[in-house]
């Protein structure tokens, strides 16, 4: 897919500015949007969270809520991540939308009219979070190609913030109206939201013809590379890992916080409502000063910071049945909840190159979402056997090993200018075209200079990383018995298309370790590539 230029309409931003991306239109329409439609998806949460402790009284049941809604993205994110990077964006975001817009308008009317079920609400929320997990990771790399690319670090951000500002704020002000109206009445209003966001996907004139020679992929060979990608990024793994821990056990606070409510503060509805806006305000507070603490501080910290925060808040609301001081860790809690999913979020998209920004989205998606669903649908069951205090403990004692791993699992930087394909690779030519399906093996002969054998070897095992998230399904180095400063590497690539797509795929970064390897070779005895095609009867292969 290619990228969405910038719009050019706008006067250049200030360097460095963390607001800097809403000067350009398409970004500032496509964020508004967003963010009406994320609030209006986290009033339905409430809604659906109050309407079913009233229909089963159950503490199993309303952790299902959470379940259901997160749970699509584990179905369907990876598959939807590979489609986003390979159709036509605008038309994709359309149907996707439509279809959200009919599911929750399904749930208003039926609620209205006293006609929902514990199961027919968790199968019209199971909808409603299916149309999401189609759109999220496109709208989620859609938006920093909005902008120019020195923006994208600030419009990435603020991406982040936009989810998880709306994830505080939406509740907040669904309580509010849930006091004033019904649950019914919330779903309505979250479908509403939709026409907003189909109103500025169909005005957002979509990306530009695709420059590329290579066919479009099919969306099979997209979620394979994608899913390689992001298996072959120590850095990625890492991520993945800290969100994980994080949302499994985080999750728990938002999905009892209804029970807490009624059962151990006797609050109704109105007293909920004021509860969720509490934590929009640490939210907002949060939202304002993370471009700040990003300046000061490293993510990791930031991250580790948040999670202790939010073991305390689970500990007040456990062992304090008293309105004022859990009115209090709700604020410190919401302030914890943004700064680590920012954190999350920003880190991780910022490591991924363009050809892989969607369907290496997913991933963390289905990370992200799937410990929710689990870690919901699991402590749900535990919190029903064991009661708010001891889960809620648990929750606490979670987030604080979660935040230990920091010790030794860091998270690192890479900038943006690195993951920047090269553009001095040369495409390999083949002979006859005829054979150009079926796999394809790639050596490549070394010649160390002196003294030099060991040290291209430790390089060549930390580059089977590079050859494996551009398309290599198999690598290997090899040295030869009766000639040791004879080395070869060899990789295997799915086809020789795929081959060439490695080609364009090979980032700065990627291009700097091979130049180290190449240097560390004899100047007369320069390395041989050989591209070897898999061998069909009948046919001679040159």
């Amino acid at each position: 897919m290619s990228s969405t230029s910038p719009s050019t309409d706008t006067a250049p931003p200030a360097p460095g500015s963390a607001w800097a991306p809403f000067r350009h239109r398409a970004f500032a329409g496509m964020w508004s949007a967003q963010f009406v439609s994320n609030v209006g998806g986290w009033m339905q949460t409430v809604g659906a969270q109050w309407l079913m402790l009233m229909l089963t009284g159950s503490a199993t049941y309303v952790a299902l809520v959470q379940t259901a809604s997160s749970l699509p993205v584990m179905v369907f994110a990876v598959f939807a991540g590979a489609l986003g990077d390979v159709v036509d964006r605008r038309r994709f975001l359309l149907v996707s939308q439509a279809f959200m817009l009919l599911a929750a308008a399904a749930l208003g009317v039926l609620a209205l009219a006293g006609l929902l079920t514990p199961w027919l609400l968790l199968a019209l929320i199971f909808a409603v979070g299916s149309g999401a997990a189609m759109t999220a990771s496109t709208w989620q790399t859609l938006q920093p190609e909005l902008v120019s690319p020195a923006e994208r670090p600030q419009a990435i951000s603020l991406g982040a913030v936009n989810q998880n500002l709306a994830r505080a704020v939406g509740p907040a002000i669904g309580g509010i109206v849930l006091a004033a109206s019904s649950a019914g009445t919330l779903f309505l209003i979250n479908a509403v939201t939709f026409v907003a966001v189909i109103g500025v996907i169909a005005w957002w004139r979509g990306d530009k013809p695709s420059t590329h020679v290579l066919p479009r992929e099919h969306v099979g060979e997209a979620i394979r590379a994608g899913a390689r990608y992001v298996m072959a990024s120590p850095t990625l793994r890492v991520i993945l890992l800290r969100a994980g821990l994080f949302i499994f056990f985080a999750s728990l606070i938002w999905a009892l916080l209804p029970l807490v409510a009624q059962s151990e503060l006797q609050l109704g509805s109105g007293g909920y409502g004021l509860l969720l806006a509490c934590v929009g305000v640490g939210a907002v507070v949060g939202a304002a000063v993370l471009p700040r603490l990003l300046l000061r501080t490293t993510a990791g910290f930031l991250l580790a910071a948040a999670s202790f925060g939010l073991a305390a808040v689970a500990i007040v609301l456990a062992y304090v049945p008293l309105v004022a001081p859990v009115a209090v860790a709700l604020v410190i809690g919401g302030f914890a909840w943004i700064l680590a999913l920012s954190v999350l979020n920003s880190a991780y998209q910022l490591m991924l190159p363009d050809w892989a920004k969607s369907r290496g989205m997913a991933y963390y998606l289905v990370v992200f979402q799937g410990g929710n669903a689990v870690g919901s649908a699991i402590l749900g069951v535990v919190a029903q056997r064991l009661g708010f205090s001891s889960t809620l403990l648990v929750v606490a004692v979670g987030l604080v090993l979660g935040a230990l791993v920091e010790l030794r699992h860091r998270f690192q930087t890479i900038p943006p200018e690195e993951l920047v394909s090269a553009d001095d690779w040369s495409q390999p030519t083949l002979t006859t075209a005829a054979l150009r399906g079926g796999p394809v093996m790639v050596t490549i002969e070394y010649r160390p200079c002196d003294g030099a054998d060991e040290e291209l070897l430790a390089a060549l095992r930390d580059v089977r990383f590079s050859r494996r998230r551009s398309g290599a399904t198999a690598w290997r180095v090899w040295q030869d018995a009766a000639e040791p400063h004879r080395i070869v590497e060899q990789f295997v690539v799915a086809s020789w298309e795929e081959h060439l797509r490695q080609h364009e795929r090979v980032s700065e970064r990627d291009q700097k370790r091979l130049a180290r390897i190449w240097a560390m070779t004899d100047p007369d005895r320069p390395p041989t590539v050989t591209h070897w095609l898999a061998a069909q009867p009948g046919r001679a292969a040159r």
